[in-house]
């Protein structure tokens, strides 16, 4: 069958010569679009770097058509926002039913479409929308108020107006929850701003590198800044220097780690009048600094040193047969290698005027030291922390010796001691009124009950019974006759001391049940002065009993409750703060819209 097509046959290979043929067909060259395009970009490329280089007669004139741009410009917003405005008053009255029908509506979106723009490609001529100025669009214009392209400088003008109403937006400052934690730990509920007082100390906390002197700041002033100071770490040399003053006769230092042996020495000698030292974390304390203390006239009466552990023996019996006459309080801590047994008793003989005396975890003192201080029958405060075992019956005949004298007695670590140290205290203390005995393990629940029940002493206003317990893994419960601090012993306690108490430790007294903490913390029962409690470890401790005790208990300012995991959403009052608990982190409650 014969081909009747009579159309020419082409030469055609691959696609691109089918598209070339297709072109030509229809009188159209690629070539002549493609140079036409290359011509285009090159001209806006032209004409770009001669508005950057050279200034044009409209660069000239832009100051004048500078007002006009910026009426088109508000022009154009209020154009759309009075479209937009319309438009909502239209939809509303669609919603109410006003609305016209649909064949207006129709005709209103034909006409929209019609008179739509379409925004230009890259490399094609548009008009901005503000200056109505001809210019080569590229894919980095930007779109105008209305939908149109705009211009290089007006792009720029918009873009700079933009970061301007972009402010940056501060954020609140809100505490972090570790001083949140902090303030926790230091009993602090603050309910509202702080006091003019503390908010111009920590002011002057905060800038201490900038201070030069304190000026004539009252001692009390003084003790609250070295209390932050040594908090924050900051207890420098340096700093050290703004509390050195002549008249000044007393100097606490919480943080001495960053001193040196020569910083000790010059606080002696910038204040030859001290009659109270209290140092803490004093490891450069040395041989030679009491020495320096020993060869000039001390007025010290009162020494408390922490860590002091590079002073020898030797040197601690120089000092006090030289200055002990004159001591009346003596505080020694954390001493690993000095104050052994023979100089407890140079410091006794020496030392006779003493009324209180602390010695508390020192590695070296046992028996022979407890002999000597029984014979300090003035002391009134006595607090001891030995970490050798002593024997029960050194420890009855001290307590025998100086317990009329008593108004502080702490005992702390003495494992040994039994039902017969409670009985010498009941019967040798009554003008105490202030209790530790922690750390006991053998003492019964029997003992603490006799102790309380019919005691001549007065109300004690500090009792910390902790870790008096049962210790016992294979009994967790207990034995039936219950050792340490249990229900019977707390409820002597409180019938005892509940009026005046302010301070109360039991934690880990974990025998004592929950129908005796209930009845202690009746409705009908009021402390009036309990100001802190601890009942850390009570895992009967739960909501309901959380509750009572801030009824009972209207002066309570802080309750320790660390491992009492049934407490989940007691309701504290304002001012109180609960450490521990499972929602420890939020356990501030605000009352009457304070937090």
């Amino acid at each position: 069958m014969a081909n009747n097509n009579t159309r020419p046959r082409r030469n055609i290979q691959g696609p691109h010569s089918a598209l070339t043929d297709f072109l030509a067909s229809h009188n159209i060259s690629a070539a002549a679009i493609r140079d036409s395009y290359q011509r285009r970009v090159a001209d806006a490329a032209q004409q770009n770097d001669v508005e950057s280089t050279v200034d044009t007669p409209e660069d000239e004139e832009e100051d004048s058509v500078y007002e006009e741009v910026e009426a088109t410009r508000k022009r154009a917003r209020r154009n759309l926002a009075t479209a937009k405005a319309n438009a909502k008053k239209k939809h509303k009255a669609k919603r109410s039913g006003d609305h016209e029908d649909s064949d207006d509506d129709d005709d209103e979106l034909l006409e929209t479409m019609m008179y739509q723009k379409r925004k230009a490609v890259p490399g094609q001529l548009a008009n901005c929308e503000i200056c109505s100025k001809r210019f080569t669009v590229t894919p980095y214009s930007k779109s105008g108020p209305e939908g149109g392209l705009l211009c290089t400088q007006c792009s720029k003008k918009q873009t700079a107006e933009e970061k301007k109403a972009k402010a940056k937006v501060r954020k609140p400052s809100k505490r972090g929850r570790r001083q949140n934690y902090s303030n926790l730990l230091d009993g602090i509920a603050q309910s509202g701003a702080f006091s003019l007082l503390e908010t111009c100390i920590k002011k002057v906390a905060d800038s201490i590198h900038d201070i030069d002197e304190f000026g004539d700041l009252p001692e009390g002033l003084l003790h609250r800044l070295s209390q932050i100071l040594s908090k924050r770490r900051v207890m420098t040399p340096r700093t050290l220097e703004l509390f050195l003053r002549r008249d000044v006769s007393s100097i606490d230092i919480y943080d001495c780690a960053k001193l040196e042996t020569e910083d000790f020495q010059k606080i002696f000698a910038f204040m030859p009048y001290l009659e109270r030292v209290n140092l803490r974390c004093a490891g450069q304390f040395k041989d030679s600094t009491l020495e320096y203390i020993t060869g000039r006239e001390s007025h010290i009466r009162e020494l408390q040193l922490d860590s002091s552990n590079l002073v020898s023996d030797e040197c601690w019996q120089k000092f006090f047969k030289t200055c002990g006459h004159k001591l009346e309080s003596l505080k020694l801590s954390n001493l690993d290698c000095s104050m052994g047994d023979e100089t407890i008793e140079q410091m006794v003989k020496n030392c006779q005027n003493l009324r209180r005396l602390k010695i508390k975890e020192c590695w070296r003192p046992g028996n022979e030291s407890l002999k000597s201080i029984s014979t300090l029958t003035r002391l009134e405060h006595l607090s001891l922390d030995f970490m050798q075992e002593t024997d029960l019956e050194t420890l009855g005949q001290l307590i025998h010796n100086v317990g009329p004298n008593l108004r502080t007695l702490s005992l702390r670590g003495f494992k040994n001691a039994d039902d017969r140290i409670l009985e010498a205290v009941h019967q040798r203390c009554k003008r105490l009124n202030k209790l530790r005995f922690a750390d006991n393990a053998t003492c019964t629940d029997k003992g603490y009950a006799h102790l309380f029940t019919n005691w001549q002493a007065p109300p004690l206003a500090f009792i910390d019974l902790s870790g008096a317990r049962h210790i016992d893994n294979a009994v967790p419960d207990g034995p039936e006759e219950p050792v340490g601090l249990a229900s019977e012993g707390f409820k002597a306690l409180m019938e005892h001391s509940g009026d005046k108490i302010e301070t109360l430790n039991i934690s880990s007294c974990r025998h004592v049940s929950f129908d005796a903490f209930a009845s202690t913390f009746d409705e009908s029962r009021t402390y009036p002065k309990l100001k802190e409690l601890d009942i850390s470890f009570h895992t009967k401790v739960d909501d309901f009993l959380v509750n009572s005790i801030f009824k009972c208990c209207p002066a309570l300012r802080r309750l320790i409750a660390f491992a009492c995991f049934n407490i989940t959403g007691a309701k504290v009052p304002s001012g109180v703060a609960l450490i521990g608990g499972v929602n420890a982190c939020s356990s501030i409650a605000i009352e009457d819209g304070v937090a």
